[in-house]
């Protein structure tokens, strides 16, 4: 008998992992909710997969490239077809191979004729798609355990399409937000460059043929000068920085403290910490109220929201709020306690929860900060483009004038001869 291991939660909302023997993924899905828990994943456990698989073959090639992922794009758009195709009446088996048949990508294909053939096995379609982590996510699989389990799956995945469409357009407004001015910066940064490596030597050379090795120039000029020949002749070292600050970088987002501190920084950083605290709030609203809406637990709701949240100081206060619903308590005064969450959002969350209309007004604020994020997105454009060029023409300027402050001297030295 193969050996499964799971990943579910428990009535409390925390997450057990654990292994059971079962004949197949099915029966591991019912053990587990007979002793209360809510599975969220269900995967063949790896000897066992390779005692079903019979013995390996010496000398063979493995040319198994690693697990294939559908894009979150690709994955929207069968979420919507997949949810026309139910709505209009043909069975689940039917539909996955008829978008199969029509699927335009070698990753979208690959999957759906596995789901398909597993669920052809006896498997629910959340145990289907649990074994495609990499491409269904936690909020995918329980918004699709939501819906067998209430019977309305075209609904629950109408909505959960409605859901991806809404998140896609509003991160895309966030990056290209970023975009944008990273772009510029750019720009600005290797015309500065391109100043000092080419320009800047030709002047120190007419300025040591015409005053003379030994006079004095201005302290501007000095640093101009100095700085330039150190991107020219050490180069190696200005790159070498880059590197390393990337890889620092790299380093420091994998560790926990140091993945909060950057996403601290980003939440509060000028100009861009509003627009990820608006997208932030709005991908909070709009996540729960979609799974509360669909019939999730409100504790494995959260548990699911804290995980997409996408930043770890909106994470640890969604924790906090779980652990609070989870002594009992309701769901605005713990999110107040954060102080990540502005009035109006715990003024409508209060609302909510004493109306019994929750879902309801959280997609309410996702719908408000989505159109914030858009005025802030067009205001920043607006003023990125004034304050770049200032910028630029600062730096540009500093470097000119520092360039021809020595031309005075020459020009009194040669007045004097």
């Amino acid at each position: 008998m193969p050996v499964f291991n799971y990943t579910a939660m428990d009535a409390k909302g925390r997450e057990q992992k654990g292994k059971i023997n079962a004949p197949n993924e099915e029966e591991v899905a019912n053990e587990l909710r007979r002793k209360g828990m809510f599975p969220t994943s269900i995967r063949v456990a790896a000897k066992a997969k390779t005692a079903a698989g019979g013995k390996k073959k010496g000398g063979g090639l493995n040319l198994n490239l690693g697990p294939t992922v559908i894009k979150r794009k690709d994955l929207t758009v069968l979420t919507r077809q997949l949810a026309i195709l139910l709505g209009a009446g043909l069975p689940l088996i039917r539909s996955l191979r008829t978008l199969e048949r029509q699927a335009k990508t070698p990753a979208v294909r690959i999957v759906l004729n596995k789901t398909a053939e597993t669920v052809e096995g006896g498997a629910t379609f959340a145990e289907a798609l649990s074994q495609h982590p990499r491409s269904f996510d936690k909020l995918f699989l329980n918004m699709v355990r939501a819906g067998e389990a209430s019977g309305a799956m075209e609904t629950i995945l109408d909505r959960l399409a409605g859901f991806m469409e809404k998140a896609s357009r509003i991160a895309g407004k966030v990056k290209s937000a970023m975009i944008y001015p990273a772009v510029i910066l750019t720009i600005s940064m290797l015309a500065v460059v391109g100043l000092m490596i080419f320009i800047v030597p030709n002047f120190s050379k007419i300025f040591s043929d015409l005053l003379g090795p030994n006079e004095p120039l201005p302290g501007p000029t000095l640093a101009i000068i100095a700085i330039s020949n150190t991107l020219v002749s050490r180069w190696y070292c200005y790159i070498g920085g880059v590197v390393a600050v990337i890889v620092l970088y790299k380093i420091t987002v994998r560790i926990p403290a140091g993945k909060w501190g950057v996403d601290w920084v980003k939440y509060n950083m000028p100009l861009f910490g509003p627009i990820i605290a608006k997208s932030a709030i709005s991908r909070f609203g709009r996540t729960l109220g979609t799974l509360l809406s669909s019939g999730v637990p409100v504790l494995n709701s959260l548990a699911i929201v804290k995980e997409t949240s996408g930043n770890e100081v909106v994470a640890g206060a969604i924790q906090k709020v779980h652990d609070a619903v989870k002594e009992g308590e309701g769901i605005a005064v713990p999110l107040n306690a954060t102080k990540i969450f502005p009035p109006m959002v715990i003024s409508m969350v209060e609302v909510g929860e004493e109306t019994g209309k929750l879902p309801e007004m959280l997609e309410k604020i996702a719908d408000t900060y989505d159109e914030e994020v858009d005025n802030s997105v067009s205001a920043l454009t607006s003023l990125i483009e004034p304050l770049m060029i200032v910028a630029l023409a600062g730096i540009v300027g500093s470097i000119v004038i520092a360039l021809f402050l020595p031309l005075v001297k020459i020009i009194e030295k040669m007045g004097g001869g």
